[in-house]
């Protein structure tokens, strides 16, 4: 964990609530350190997730390098898989001394792979078990550590058991969560049904600020633009996160997202993000990694803009090739835009 006195790590605990304001979801496979640059360049306020990591992964496995991020993401908040109160307080206290600024406990997920590990959306059938991970970790920890859930999963009515979950895990020290307003149907339905099927409810996660007006809860689930985010926090709420639509168009979600949604900074222009995406490219590429790994999650980047297929046209079809660099890049700006970057 970084060297921090109290102060610092009350900075740091701000710093994180106050970037919650919006976040962009953890999604596997999408949201990784890469795809984390591209999305820092284009907000420097908004709270970021890593992909879920698994506390055995950490823990029994060692795999450490899963919690390698750059300093310039922050604040950046690493998500946690389990159910193991005390595997996860482990994992917790390595993601505190990696530096992360808030630790996540995933209650959402309704994947089958999640499912045979008894956690993610299958937890929100037992609020005491989360309750005692919550309170495990937080004895492990400095930083804050919160849940992203569901509204409830399979026949269970939301109404009857949301305020149960969230009492449980408040009282073991959680004072920020995460809801997405649908349902997750943990047989029948993939994890892709899930996202999609389920009726989204979000008058529920304002009433549950209602009833919790001292808790920190954000809305998650269809969100796809700035002005949708707005309308929630206009209604009580103290956070929104954006997933899909903040990975496919990330330039309408983000790069305005300082000055509309936390007052500060400028809009964020897409052809000087790319320019500044260059040096990093050039870092990366000289530890080893492949063009097409970091450019895979900038193909969004002029979605709904002229040149936005040829931008996607030149990455596609170049970034896998054998000693593919920053040249390819410039070449889609320039097929984009008709600029340099």
């Amino acid at each position: 964990m970084r060297s921090l006195g109290l102060n610092g790590v009350n900075a740091l605990n701000n710093n994180a609530q106050n970037a919650a304001r919006l976040s962009v979801a953890p999604m596997m496979d999408w949201t990784d350190r890469h795809c984390r640059m591209l999305h820092r360049l284009l907000s420097r306020e908004t709270l970021l997730y890593t992909e879920m990591v698994t506390a055995p992964a950490l823990v029994r496995g060692g795999a450490l390098h899963l919690l390698d991020h750059s300093p310039q993401e922050h604040p950046l908040a690493l998500q946690l898989g389990g159910s193991d109160p005390q595997e996860l307080a482990e994992a917790a206290r390595l993601g505190a001394r990696a530096g992360y600024d808030e630790i996540n406990l995933n209650c959402g997920c309704p994947s089958d792979r999640v499912q045979s590990g008894a956690f993610g959306a299958v937890l929100m059938k037992t609020p005491e078990l989360v309750a005692e991970c919550v309170a495990a970790m937080r004895e492990r920890v400095d930083v804050d550590v919160t849940v992203k859930c569901r509204i409830g999963v399979d026949d269970q009515d939301p109404q009857a058991v949301l305020p149960g979950f969230i009492a449980a895990v408040a009282e073991a020290g959680c004072d920020r969560l995460t809801i997405h307003a649908r349902k997750a149907w943990l047989k029948g339905l993939s994890p892709k049904e899930n996202r999609d099927i389920p009726p989204l409810d979000y008058d529920i996660v304002h009433q549950m600020k209602a009833a919790f007006p001292h808790l920190h809860i954000s809305i998650n689930g269809g969100i796809t633009s700035l002005a949708q985010a707005l309308e929630h926090l206009d209604r009580g709420l103290d956070g929104v996160m954006v997933g899909r639509a903040a990975y496919h168009q990330p330039s309408d979600i983000l790069s305005a997202a300082d000055p509309e949604i936390y007052g500060c900074g400028a809009r964020r222009d897409p052809v000087a993000v790319v320019g500044e995406m260059l040096e990093y490219i050039d870092d990366e590429l000289a530890k080893g990694a492949r063009l097409h790994q970091i450019t895979r999650h900038m193909l969004g980047l002029f979605a709904g803009r002229p040149g936005a297929r040829n931008w996607r046209r030149v990455l596609s079809e170049g970034a896998n090739r054998p000693g593919a660099g920053p040249e390819l890049v410039m070449q889609a700006l320039e097929q984009a835009t008709g600029l340099a970057a």
